[in-house]
């Protein structure tokens, strides 16, 4: 009862108890921990101290416990300050940094694959010669190894000679040379014989599947000659060819010298693939991964056209060939086996378009014909919009000089007839073999250039349908083709540097003297006080007349007195000046003047007086012009008439004081493409072009008037004749003078440019009817 009793007054208090005993309990327990564990003598234990006592301080009193870091020993504080003088420190030159020439070379990225070819002195010209035909436009570098060759290698091949005709020595200055020279920029090589045809792209396609970080040797795999452990693993025929990794190479590398010398072998491909076995426990496979290296073994005397079995179809390499001649053949047949793949890739394309556009939301509409090509330009203003040109068999009604009709000529004339035959053979495609047609006439033909999409034709065909059963019938048939835009490349063109020094000649006449002031005020703004790479060279022109009273009234010195003045204020800048006397002023023969006067590499510019020269240009002219290549006639931009252009109000006084044009709008001026005043070309292009028109100018002197300088090398020269506008050259409007002398073309053109030269249509237009209203009133 008793005990039942305590129980129950203890047991509210119990937890309480049991928690604060357990509080105290585990408080000693921590208190202890921290004394051992804080500040460990670092001494050690010496030979004074006692084993399991806490550690003690110098005074006694216990490490563990931390002292405020306001009480200090008077020995921990007794230190002496130590000054450290400032010497001001010696900066060194920054040490220059190396960037490389390529980001390819700084990021570590290769090209994909290399491809050797082993040929020999007796087949270098004439199956190396074929190989490099067939494979060389496909793959970015191949390289040709012999051991001797003649004294004049085949042009436009990369051959690399070892000094010696022995096959295992080739080899090994081959595989030697590949590591030495490309193992850092490829990932993949390909050895092959010239005797071998090889389908370049297909080669391509497989490397392009295949990891480079593979240790893989493929090709045909051969068992070696012999028995026992030399007998063991697979080697790479040779003339199939084979691919090597780079990094089956790298660890090949270090054991090349040992192959050389301990691995017989009377065959370079079976050396070869001893050397990778023995060295790099890998063997040749003619399967990776799914990807299989196929190859066809060509009978003696076998026709390409009929191997019609899959196994050649599918060939990557085609071995023996006999002759350049079937080499040829077997491009050929390769070509037009890939051309018929690529075709049906297209068609099968097509039909999935068709069959896609037809769940579209608009239906087949989004299906643009033809099924693949760019949808036709769709004009968003009437300025936009494009022009139709009608044509005939014969004539075409919209010429290049603004005339409504010329005759059907040249590439014109082909291109008509071209597309008049490809619609032909695309309807009896179509209609045969029920029936057979027949061209008799092209009613109407329409053209247009879409620059989104290419040329677009539209035919209206008179035909005659012949059936099975020889009956026929006139009938009349509209077709619609399109030329499309191929694959855009770009041209390989000469480098060129904007360091070229530019002579710039401006012809002089009597009527020009007013504009040589305007004329070296903008160029010494533009050129003199920017101490631009140019030379200033004049041309006066005097009549005969004019050239008897030099010595007493020279109609020139007033612009030399200029000249002498521009010198000096300016002493760096010299400006020449030639005097010429002649009855009929022309380009051919001025230039002939001054050609004789400079080197062969001095690069003119040969402008007008009226021209507004400036850098901008002068870097456009250098880079237009390329030696041996190109030359330039820019399209400057001519001011219309100011009375037509301005009315009463006038000129703009910045415009009016440098020349400069305000904004290259319709209604203040055009580009005048009947003027070829301005030209950048190379004396030695001149030189040559003047050379081959020697011939026509002893049979006819008059060529040299009647001809200027754009037309000579349009007909006389090898040259891109570069045509383009040049909004960086500007001339003022005055009145030009046409020579008659000048074939009638020629002199045409000059009056049209002229008279197109005074305003746009809408401001003579409304000058016309100012004058027709004041008239009336």
């Amino acid at each position: 009862m008793r005990f039942s009793v305590l129980v129950s007054v203890l047991r509210p208090i119990g937890p309480v108890v049991i928690g604060i005993s357990l509080g105290f309990t585990l408080s000693l327990l921590s208190v202890s921990w921290v004394d051992e564990s804080c500040h460990l003598d670092a001494r050690g234990v010496g030979d004074g101290d006692v084993i399991g006592s806490p550690p003690q301080e110098e005074d006694g009193t216990p490490r563990g416990a931390r002292r405020p870091s306001s009480i200090a020993d008077s020995e921990e504080e007794d230190f002496d300050p130590r000054i450290v003088p400032y010497k001001q420190v010696q900066q060194s030159a920054p040490k220059k940094l190396f960037r490389a020439k390529y980001i390819s070379t700084e990021l570590g990225m290769r090209e994909r694959l290399f491809v050797g070819v082993l040929t020999s002195k007796g087949t270098i010209n004439t199956l190396g010669v074929a190989v490099n035909h067939t494979i060389s436009h496909h793959l970015d570098n191949v390289v040709f190894f012999t051991g001797t060759h003649h004294r004049k290698v085949p042009h436009g091949m990369s051959v690399v000679t070892h000094g010696d005709e022995r096959p295992i020595w080739n080899m090994y200055q081959t595989v030697k040379y590949v590591v030495a020279h490309a193992l850092d920029e490829y990932d993949w090589f390909y050895l092959v014989q010239d005797n071998a045809y090889t389908e370049a792209d297909r080669i391509k396609a497989l490397v392009e599947h295949l990891s480079m970080e593979r240790q893989l040797y493929m090709g045909v795999p051969e068992e070696f000659i012999g028995g026992g452990e030399m007998a063991e693993g697979r080697y790479c025929a040779g003339g199939f060819g084979y691919l090597l990794s780079r990094t089956l190479l790298l660890r090949l590398q270090p054991f090349l010298e040992n192959c050389r010398n301990d691995i017989l072998s009377s065959r370079p491909d079976e050396w070869l693939g001893r050397c990778i076995v023995d060295y790099t426990s890998t063997n040749c496979v003619g399967e990776h991964e799914g990807l299989k290296y196929y190859h066809y073994k060509l009978d003696k005397n076998s026709d390409p056209y009929k191997e019609g079995n899959e196994q050649f179809m599918n060939a990557l390499t085609v071995h023996p060939v006999s002759d350049p001649e079937q080499m040829y053949r077997l491009h050929k047949h390769f070509t037009e086996l890939e051309l018929q793949r690529t075709y049906s890739e297209i068609a099968k394309l097509q039909a999935e378009i068709k069959n896609v556009s037809v769940v579209a939301f608009d239906g087949n509409r989004t299906s643009q014909w033809p099924v693949g090509i760019t949808p036709p330009f769709e004009p968003k203003t009437r300025f936009e919009v494009l022009r139709w040109e009608y044509f005939t068999e014969e004539h075409i009604y919209w010429c290049m000089d603004g005339s409504p009709k010329c005759e059907l000529r040249g590439v014109d004339r082909m291109d008509v007839a071209d597309v008049i035959g490809v619609a032909l053979d695309q309807l009896n495609d179509k209609y045969k073999p029920v029936l057979r047609l027949k061209k008799q006439q092209l009613i109407n033909g329409y053209r247009r250039f879409d620059p989104t999409r290419g040329m677009e034709y539209t035919l209206d065909l008179q035909l005659e349908a012949v059936n099975q059963k020889g009956h026929s019938r006139s009938i009349a048939k509209r077709v619609h083709l399109v030329r499309p835009l191929s694959r855009i490349e770009i041209i390989p063109m000469p480098y060129v540097t904007e360091a070229t020094r530019v002579h710039v000649i401006i012809p002089l006449t009597l009527q020009d003297r007013s504009h040589v002031s305007h004329f070296l005020e903008v160029l010494a703004s533009g050129a003199f006080e920017t101490s631009e790479n140019a030379i200033l060279t004049f041309l006066f022109i005097y009549d005969p007349l004019e050239a008897q009273q030099v010595s007493q009234n020279d109609i020139f010195a007033g612009v030399k007195a200029q000249i002498n003045g521009y010198e000096r204020k300016y002493p760096a800048v010299k400006i020449p000046w030639i005097s010429v006397k002649t009855e009929t002023p022309s380009q051919i023969k001025f230039m002939d003047i001054i050609s004789k006067k400079h080197p062969v590499d001095t690069l003119f510019f040969l402008a007008d007086v009226n021209t507004n020269v400036n850098p901008e240009f002068l870097n456009r002219c250098r880079m237009n012009s390329i030696n041996n290549w190109q030359v330039f006639f820019p399209v400057h931009f001519q001011d219309f008439h100011p009375a037509v252009a301005s009315g009463d109000q006038p000129p703009a006084p910045a415009a009016a004081s440098t020349g400069a044009a305000a904004d290259l709008v319709k209604d203040a001026g055009r580009f005048d493409r009947g003027t070829f005043d301005e030209a950048c070309f190379y004396n030695s292009d001149y030189m040559a072009t003047r050379a081959r028109m020697s011939a026509d100018v002893q049979e006819n002197e008059e060529l040299l008037e009647s001809l200027d300088i754009y037309d000579m090398f349009v007909k006389y020269s090898v040259l891109h004749v570069f045509r383009a506008v040049e909004p960086a050259l500007h001339q003022r409007h005055r009145e030009q003078p046409c020579n008659p002398r000048l074939s009638e073309d020629v002199y045409h053109r000059c009056v049209q440019s002229s008279l197109e030269g005074l305003g746009s249509r809408s401001q003579l237009a409304m000058l016309l009817f100012e004058q027709e209203h004041g008239n009336s009133t």
